[in-house]
């Protein structure tokens, strides 16, 4: 018997609204702070999703390159090392699927940089093992997670665990998490003008 779809509707904007009361405003305003320090510091901010929440990372780098700036203002630096499919693929290919977010920040991030890891189970190894390079080049992790948190919660230096074990809430909510911080960070940088 085919769902009846109002009912359907309601039932998933019920469980977004719960998800979206539980927030723990702490921790997104802790979160909030580690970004503001890092664009204050030229810091550079790497974001690592596995999945759909690879799309949700090039999300945030949008909109905190593009969506954050303001005229005459120094940019955001926030890359997601996912979107180079050629050097995502070789080491892939070549060294472990595992390794894929790992590998290119210990290419490119330096001690005092930011890498945002999200991942609805809070276990993708993939996002485990950018969590352990993070740790190994002195960058601060922050773990944007669901499902209690997973592995992923002890491996970083801030979270935001979602209360949700269903993918679609918890994957919304990432979003309206970058769409929080990006808006505060673009007028934070529009004040230090």
């Amino acid at each position: 018997m085919t769902p009846d779809k109002a009912t359907h509707v309601h039932a998933y904007l019920e469980r977004l609204k719960a998800v979206l009361d539980s927030v723990n405003v702490d921790d997104v305003v802790a979160c909030m702070s580690i970004l503001v320090d890092a664009y204050d510091r030229d810091a550079t901010v790497f974001v690592c999703g596995n999945g759909g929440s690879w799309t949700t990372a090039t999300h945030w780098v949008c909109d905190f390159t593009k969506g954050a700036s303001a005229p005459n203002a120094r940019r955001f630096r926030m890359l997601a090392p996912g979107d180079n499919m050629a050097m995502l693929t070789a080491y892939a290919n070549d060294v472990s699927y595992n390794a894929v977010f790992a590998e290119p920040l210990r290419a490119y991030a330096r001690k005092g940089d930011v890498v945002i890891l999200i991942t609805a189970s809070g276990n993708s190894p993939n996002i485990l093992e950018a969590a352990s390079a993070a740790r190994e080049l002195g960058v601060t992790a922050i773990g944007l997670i669901g499902f209690g948190g997973g592995k992923l919660a002890s491996m970083t230096d801030q979270n935001v665990v979602v209360a949700s074990r269903e993918y679609g809430p918890v994957e919304d909510l990432h979003l309206v998490l970058d769409h929080i911080l990006s808006t505060f960070l673009k007028e934070h940088i529009a004040n230090t003008i």
